[in-house]
């Protein structure tokens, strides 16, 4: 099924949820038709920006982050009415984020472990999650970007939709697509410049 079928399906469904707890069968249609593009943007996001929780000792899995995302997603649903496609997985979005800076956060508070190897030298003690105080910065920076330039950055630069595809979820053109991704990059550059690696002496320009 095509990307914009699957838009167009995803919409009917929002469009025919009910106010009360009628709703409970068309919202499991619902994730039932968008698991496979949720699917597609858990398995990015967790590969692309959380590389680290898919090795021991969380040895997360694609479908074990989809399976949280949908049943955060069901529960989210009883409550509220998301009238887009765009804010559909916008939702989904941040139940995804939610869930991976949480277990991240989990394993990195979680004491170092003090049994021995088989061979009877102690683990040398890692970072669990992998993400280093600059990188949870840049996480937080992302955050903090205006909500539009923020979702279009998150689709492209995080979960590796292509700028149409992008364009298909959000409702806007492409060049609209582009248009928010260099001003997010824009931004972040500005936000982040301290993190930049020094200029050598060499290409410092002249005054």
């Amino acid at each position: 099924m095509n990307e914009e079928t699957t838009t167009v399906i995803i919409q009917r469904y929002l469009d025919a949820l009910p106010g009360d707890t009628a709703a409970e069968p068309v919202i499991r249609e619902l994730l039932e038709r968008a698991a496979g593009r949720l699917r597609l943007l858990c398995g990015t996001l967790l590969y692309k920006s959380y590389p680290r929780l898919t090795r021991p000792p969380a040895n997360l899995e694609t479908d074990e982050l989809l399976d949280g995302v949908v049943a955060g997603l069901l529960t989210a649903l009883r409550k509220t009415r998301p009238p887009t496609v765009r804010r559909f997985f916008a939702l989904a979005n941040q139940h995804m984020r939610w869930q991976l800076n949480d277990l991240a956060q989990r394993l990195d508070e979680r004491p170092a472990a003090a049994a021995l190897a088989e061979s009877g030298v102690a683990a040398w003690p890692t970072s669990a999650s992998g993400l280093s105080p600059d990188a949870r910065r840049i996480l937080e920076v992302i955050e903090g970007l205006p909500e539009d330039e923020r979702e279009v950055f998150e689709l492209v630069g995080i979960q590796g939709l292509t700028h149409a595809e992008a364009a298909t979820v959000v409702g806007v053109s492409q060049k609209t697509v582009q248009r928010r991704l260099n001003e997010a990059r824009l931004l972040l550059a500005e936000r982040l410049a301290d993190l930049r690696p020094p200029t050598p002496p060499g290409d410092t320009p002249l005054t």
